[in-house]
């Protein structure tokens, strides 16, 4: 199936009710991996955190961490679960070359925390309530490099290489009831859905979720069913999509592909699927005709889980304030409307603008800052606002030196930029590039004259009344001071030696 065996969406949405369901694994910032004390650190050299039990060598025994297992409790609660007071660990058993043990350490029939749901808000501010059916531990497998192939992916390659330092990472899946009634609306739900969850992720401290690096996937299941059926349709299940953007463009292309496949008669086959940024497209990886029998039983090498309600209670105390009822508060003591709120939080900067206003600078001008001149250098260089290398206590020094009035605007983003290219602190840059405002009275008084002089007809019409004109001469003083002269104050200065009120 290509991009071109597409129906319109307006067209798969006249005939068709989507139902999705949405599975996301989140690696979560233990130190060590969930059942050994191997080392979970990124980017070390291939295999060298790996042990007897994460490498599943016979005689090698498991042990519990209990941050993943608190990590999971918390994760439940914020997802207004049931909490178990007992449930067991169980081995899937599959063979696959990155999976050491040739069995993963999940849960199966007893989660740690069932029964829950998330309300997401949309972008014009409706509210959607997404049903959560279970949020269990497991661990995460290795990672396998395809080479020799035109794509990366298997098919294709000459061989592959395996590293397993991300096996035994801990992991928690959380799986969602059957989404219905989300209409043309699906793609958006998913989209809000997953970028919530992230958000309460990072409140909850338990990782820091970064799709880009694979610390938070998200499985989409599709199925599209005809108007007035209550049966679900068959389902299609794309895998691994790693990025908001993408989770919204995957559902939106299978109800595109699901509805034209139906509209001519054809069958929907049960299948993974691959997603492809490039296009937005998916591809069919392999058939899942029958539920896999994973052969699931009680890990006989761990003791069950049982938590204490004392516990339970005393990390549901502990809860932070939930991303939503946080931004609402935000949304009120900042004075912006929705719509501002929601692009602050496309753009990843609530959290940014927080830190600088607490580093002394005004919510209006951490918004300014942020959500001008920085995002459009992270638009630019393809980075996250919080990959720049600028601090919000930077930001707000650069704030600060406005309201001061040593740099105006101009002055303020030649600054940032300075900072953005490894020159220093504000101050350093301001200093080294010799940035300041020109504030001294002689100098500006003998700017403005020049400026008069060397534009006597302008200066002819402002003194006949025609203030604007003021503008030109302002400019001639800005350039020849490198727009370092404040502008309010040379435009008073003009005004004041053409004889003219303001």
């Amino acid at each position: 199936m290509t991009v071109t065996d597409l129906v319109s969406y307006e067209d798969a949405l006249a005939s068709y009710d989507p139902v999705m369901g949405l599975e996301v694994h989140v690696e979560l910032g233990t130190k060590t991996k969930m059942f050994c004390g191997c080392s979970t650190e990124l980017k070390q050299d291939a295999n060298s955190q790996t042990c007897p039990v994460c490498l599943g060598l016979p005689g090698a025994l498991p042990v519990v961490n209990e941050i993943g297992v608190e990590s999971a409790i918390k994760i439940g609660l914020a997802l207004n679960c049931e909490i178990a007071e007992w449930c067991r660990f169980a081995r899937k058993n599959y063979f696959y070359p990155d999976m050491p043990k040739n069995f993963q350490t999940s849960q199966y029939d007893e989660p740690i925390a069932f029964d829950g749901y998330l309300d997401v808000q949309l972008e014009d501010g409706e509210i959607f309530r997404v049903q959560i059916e279970r949020a269990h531990m497991e661990e995460d497998t290795g990672k396998s490099t395809h080479v020799g192939g035109a794509t990366g992916r298997i098919h294709g390659a000459s061989h592959s290489l395996l590293d397993y330092n991300r096996a035994g990472i801990p992991l928690i899946e959380i799986v969602t009831r059957p989404i219905e009634g989300a209409g043309a609306r699906a793609p958006e739900v998913a989209k809000a859905y997953v970028a919530e969850l992230r958000e309460l992720i990072k409140a909850l401290g338990v990782s820091d979720a970064r799709m880009e690096m694979g610390q938070m996937r998200c499985d989409v299941n599709l199925s599209l069913r005809p108007h007035g059926r209550e049966a679900f349709g068959t389902r299609s299940e794309t895998k691994n999509v790693n990025s908001l953007r993408s989770v919204e463009r995957a559902a939106r292309f299978e109800i595109q592909r699901h509805a034209a496949v139906l509209s001519s008669g054809g069958t929907i086959v049960q299948e993974t699927r691959h997603f492809h940024e490039e296009d937005g497209s998916t591809t069919a990886g392999r058939i899942k005709d029958n539920a896999e029998d994973y052969r699931y039983f009680p890990e006989p090498d761990l003791v069950p889980v049982a938590p204490s309600r004392d516990w339970v209670e005393e990390l549901r105390k502990g809860l932070p304030e939930l991303p939503r009822l946080r931004r609402a508060r935000l949304k009120e003591k900042w004075g912006v409307t929705e719509h501002d709120m929601q692009s602050i939080l496309n753009a990843g900067a609530v959290d940014l603008i927080v830190a600088t206003t607490e580093a002394g600078a005004p919510s209006d001008q951490a918004r300014k800052w942020w959500m001008g001149e920085l995002a459009r250098n992270a638009n630019e260089t393809g980075r996250g606002l919080d990959e720049l290398p600028i601090t919000p206590a930077q930001v707000a020094r650069v704030a600060a030196l406005v309201a001061a009035g040593d740099l105006n605007d101009k002055l303020a983003r030649q600054v940032i930029e300075g900072v953005l290219a490894g020159e220093g602190d504000p101050d350093t840059v301001v200093e080294k590039r010799g940035l300041k405002v020109v504030s001294d009275e002689g100098a500006l008084s003998t700017a403005v004259d020049e400026a008069i002089a060397g534009n006597a007809a302008i200066a002819d019409k402002i003194r006949g009344g025609k203030v604007a004109a003021a503008g030109a001469l302002v400019g001639a003083v800005m350039k020849a001071t490198r727009g370092q002269a404040d502008a309010a104050r040379v435009r008073e200065l003009i005004l004041e030696k053409l004889g003219v009120e303001g």
